[in-house]
This record gives structure tokens, sequence and C-alpha cells, in this order.
């Protein structure tokens, strides 16, 4: 049964990489046997367009035809969540293409914009729920710096179902939480690591990039949460955190490079990454990721 995306957003968003081939376009047909993977081990919502999808190193051209594909290979399986952002035109080019390829909703990036007004914000998501044809969305928030009062602003307007949390800062989650209708979901942004931290103050379902190579844990690890076994949930996390450790080194600059790293590992070559993102891994980063693979029955 294809669950609704309310039940969806309660669940592991799963950042999909995006693959290059040879020539370093875009290559998405290598995602068909993560996808697969993913979406049996239990994986709630693919979500296309994503950081780990290395959606500020795309074109907007390229971003469009990564919603499509995604789309088309998840075939309706479980709900698709597409990512939109950047300047106002390109967001809305993107919200309409997502719409059109068949996306369930949208995960809206925070503008990067150095000047970035609260209200503009508002009058961003409007713009972007106008031209998708009123598709739910989801906020994705980097910078809580903006205050309890705007988070509450902009999950007032219309159609904003989810909030995707990815600051380090579970209180002001939970002050946001509190402020603003009981309906919307908060879904941790900051994937396994943080997800009990998000969960004790009332977040449900994470975001993961883990998916991508290990699907069956991050699985684990929900339903850990789910049933308030917190202890568990922390065992599980804790096999898995040299993979995020190096995931946060170079300013978090190797976020996506461990993870097509881990993949070329496994067999399933997704291209490397672009620049400003680090490639490869170094040699000592190299050794750490292939023994985590190793200890874990990964390779």
């Amino acid at each position: 049964m294809v669950l609704t995306l309310d039940q969806a957003l309660t669940g592991i968003s799963g950042i999909l990489v995006t693959p290059y081939d040879d020539a370093g376009d875009i290559d998405p047909y290598r995602l068909a046997p993560i996808i697969d993977r993913a979406l049996s081990a239990g994986m709630h919502m693919p979500v296309v367009n994503g950081n780990t999808g290395e959606f500020y190193a795309l074109t907007t051209q390229e971003a469009c035809a990564m919603a499509q594909e995604v789309v088309d290979m998840v075939d309706g399986r479980a709900p698709v969540l597409a990512g939109v952002g950047r300047g106002i035109r390109d967001a809305v080019q993107l919200a309409k293409a997502s719409a059109a390829a068949g996306a369930t909703a949208l995960m809206v990036h925070q503008p990067p914009d150095p000047f970035v007004a609260p209200r503009g914000v508002v009058d961003y998501l409007n713009a972007i729920a106008d031209a998708s044809g009123g598709l739910p969305m989801m906020i994705y928030l980097r910078n809580d710096t903006i205050g309890t009062g705007a988070i509450a602003d902009l999950c007032a307007v219309q159609g904003v179902k989810g909030v995707k949390w990815a600051t380090p800062n579970p209180m002001k989650l939970a002050a946001a939480k509190a402020a603003c209708d009981p309906s919307i979901v908060w879904v941790g942004g900051l994937a396994e690591v943080w997800a009990p931290s998000f969960y004790a103050v009332g977040a449900r379902g994470f975001t993961s990039g883990l998916i991508n190579i290990w699907p069956e844990r991050s699985m684990a690890i929900h339903a850990a949460l789910e049933r308030g076994d917190y202890a568990q949930a922390n065992v599980l996390i804790a096999a898995m955190e040299p993979f995020e450790n190096i995931r946060a080194q170079e300013m978090n600059g190797t976020n996506v490079t461990g993870v097509k790293a881990a993949l070329q590992a496994l067999g399933v070559d997704c291209g490397p990454t672009r620049p400003p993102s680090a490639w490869p891994l170094t040699p000592a980063q190299m050794a750490t990721m292939t023994q985590f693979l190793k200890s874990n029955a990964l390779s």
C-alpha cells in the first residue's frame, strides 16, 4: 500500500544522490538499483534535488530532468518529494516541472541569498505554491535565527505541510512546534545522528543520505524511535558514526563525497561529486570508509 504524504513525512525522507556519467553529465538511470533497494527496505519517501543530490551544483534544467526521471523510476511505489529553490524564477520553473513530473510534494530550500527577509520568504513560498498548482510543501529550515515568530509565519502559508528542521537546536524546534498549527509535521533534518534528540522534542521521521548505501539500518533506527526505544536507536546509530564523521569533515565538504565514495566501493558507481564539493576522499578518509563498510558487512 502506498503511503499518504502525511504518513511518509513521519517516516524516512531518503535524499538521493545525483549520478553523473563519465562526461560529467547527469545519468539518472544509475539510481535505479539504489531506489529499488531503498524502497524494498521500506523507505517511506524518496527525495530528489536535495543537498545530498548536489542541488546547488545542478543547473535548473538538470534539476527539472532529475525530478522527472526519479518520479518515473519510483513509478508510484511511494510519494516523491522534489526539491526546489534558488532565485524565484528558477524556483518557479522547478515547481512547475516537478508538478508536471508527478511529484507528490515540494521541499523548498531556504534561500541562500545574503539579503533574505522572513516576510520575503512568505512571498517566495506563495509564488512556488501558485506555480505548482498547489502542491503541498515542506520547508527546509537550515537557519533558525529568523526566530520563532517568523517560522510560524512561514508555516501559516497555505500548503505548508511540514518542516525539515536542519539546525542542531532541538529546544528551538520545540518552541517553533508549539507556535504552529499542530497539523504541521516536524521532520529531523540532520539525518540519523540527530534523530533521537529531535524525536525527544516532538519531531517525527528524519532525512537520510545513508539510505543510498544502507537503507536497512535507517529503517531499523526509525523503527526503534517510533517505539520509543532510544537505547536501541543509539546503539544502531553508533555503528554508523564513522560514516557520518567522514561526511562532516572539511566544513561538510565531504558530505556527498562520502556517500558517492561508499557507493563506488559497493559497485554502484554514481560518478564523482562536482566542485566545490571535495573529491575524492583522502587516503585516510577512504581507509576509514573501507573499514566501516567491511565491519558492517556492506562490502
